[in-house]
């Protein structure tokens, strides 16, 4: 196999030549030598792929295993070097552009539905963005056409493997009427490093969120004209390889699709929620994807859910290791805001250490609580002992969930080992959970734009306080 490579390898020297090269560590690039990582030139993109390189792309993928010492890896379009580790190429390989985004638009749109009787991800828009991948090709020009099936061989990888990730955020329309979102960009980062674990090509996250712009500016008459209601937002990254054989995908399908949600909760917005914890069900595990947004952490979990269900549970608490640390709950990540063992006001939440998922909400929380710098915020472990400790000594305020689908959900019992636990999570307030939630719905459509009757928080945020809130956390689209 060796003579083999070293015989193809000859032959494309052999051209003589031209603007490709191979990369000292191994990589196969379409860039010249010396081609910067930042400013205009940068900006240009490279040249597109010439014969010889897309012949580069193809021996250094077939002979990866027998020829280590020439390539770690094969080539592929997708890979920005920002994400590549020190074997990785130091330049920035080429990614679909927004500039080439071809729109087809509806001949036929639906009914857009009362955002008051709106079930969570039931109901989806005209239209839809699509963007596909070969190793043999690279990303091809990003499309948005009409909402649709898609057509996917019976052997692709995410039926089989699970070789995928999404993502989730929200499109609010303001009391201003402008459409909004909510720090995307923490979406698309967390979405590229899901998609270098799960081995599909990476992309430029600034050029995505420009396709995503556009297509919810197509759409967007669907974004409710409610301050209770939201446009969903789904990137979904699977990988579209049509064999068995268990290795990296050489296509993959790259596409997103919205629809307009109401309370994420049947309860409603701000209604408590109770949790099961059972210790025998594990999320996440070290060295494995916990913190990443991949489909295979949601559908193993959906037994443990059901079991929630049947106990009178909404939601599952997970717990991890001997000592029943909490981690997080199904579709949120947790806070605990009580006296802690040194009798300090503190907000704590558990450490992102590889079995959490880093919610952008989750983020927004700790930010903005560092930021009023009011009591200690900590990102720390957390057990079902500390819990049941501080509960007993009456140290316990709030507990809260936090998510892009609920925002901010207070928690009032947990069901563990039998016996229901009660967290005063209400009877406290909640005074911090309904600030934060206030705060952050400030932000997303500027509520609260007139002063409260008679003394009584707006319905909506449940804030007393009044006026706009601009933020650099919002996009704002039309």
């Amino acid at each position: 196999m060796l003579e083999g490579l070293r015989r193809s390898l000859s032959l494309v020297l052999a051209r003589g030549p031209g603007p490709w090269h191979l990369a000292s560590r191994g990589w196969c690039t379409w860039a010249w030598p010396h081609r910067p990582l930042w400013g205009p030139a940068a900006l240009r993109g490279p040249p597109p792929p010439s014969a010889a390189s897309r012949s580069c792309s193809l021996l250094m993928a077939s002979h990866r295993c027998a020829a280590a010492a020439l390539a770690s890896q094969d080539c592929s379009n997708g890979c920005s070097a920002e994400y590549l580790g020190e074997g990785g190429s130091k330049e920035v390989v080429e990614t679909f552009r927004a500039k080439d985004l071809i729109i087809t638009p509806a001949t036929i749109l639906k009914e857009k539905p009362d955002p008051n009787t709106l079930v969570f991800g039931t109901v989806f828009t005209d239209h839809m963005l699509t963007v596909e991948w070969s190793s043999e090709f690279g990303w091809e020009k990003p499309h948005i056409k009409p909402f649709q099936n898609l057509s996917l061989h019976p052997g692709s990888s995410t039926l089989h493997y699970a070789v995928e990730l999404f993502e989730g955020l929200k499109a609010f329309r303001g009391v201003d009427n402008k459409i909004r979102l909510f720090r995307p960009e923490l979406n698309m980062e967390r979405m590229c490093k899901s998609a270098m674990r799960a081995t599909l090509p990476v992309f430029d996250k600034e050029e995505l969120l420009e396709c995503i712009q556009q297509l919810v500016q197509l759409d967007q008459e669907w974004v409710p004209y409610s301050t209770s209601a939201s446009l969903y937002i789904r990137p979904t990254f699977i990988g579209t390889e049509p064999s068995l054989g268990v290795k990296k995908p050489t296509k993959a399908l790259l596409f997103v699709i919205l629809s307009p949600v109401g309370p994420y909760f049947s309860s409603g917005t701000f209604n408590p929620v109770s949790l099961w914890a059972n210790p025998k069900y594990v999320r996440a595990w070290k060295g494995g994807t916990g913190d990443c947004k991949m489909g295979g952490n949601y559908g193993s979990s959906l037994f443990a859910q059901s079991e929630a269900a049947e106990n009178g549970c909404q939601q599952v608490l997970w717990l991890y290791g001997e000592d029943n640390q909490i981690t997080e709950v199904g579709t949120m990540n947790l806070f605990l805001y009580w006296i802690n063992e040194d009798g300090e006001e503190e907000l704590a939440t558990p450490p992102l250490d590889g079995i959490i998922l880093p919610g952008v909400t989750r983020r927004c929380i700790l930010d903005l609580a560092h930021k009023w710098g009011e009591f200690k915020v900590s990102e720390r472990y957390l057990t079902m002992d500390d819990l049941t400790t501080a509960l007993e000594g009456n140290r316990v305020r709030e507990m809260f969930g936090s998510g892009t689908a609920c925002v901010v959900c207070p928690v009032s019992d947990i069901l563990y080992k039998g016996e229901t636990i009660h967290i005063p999570t209400m009877e406290n307030g909640p005074k911090l959970a309904t600030r934060i939630l206030g705060k952050l719905t400030d932000i997303q459509v500027l509520c609260c734009l007139m002063p409260p009757i008679f003394g009584a928080p707006c319905t909506v945020c449940l804030s007393d306080k009044y006026g706009r809130e601009e933020s650099d956390w919002t996009i704002v689209l039309s």
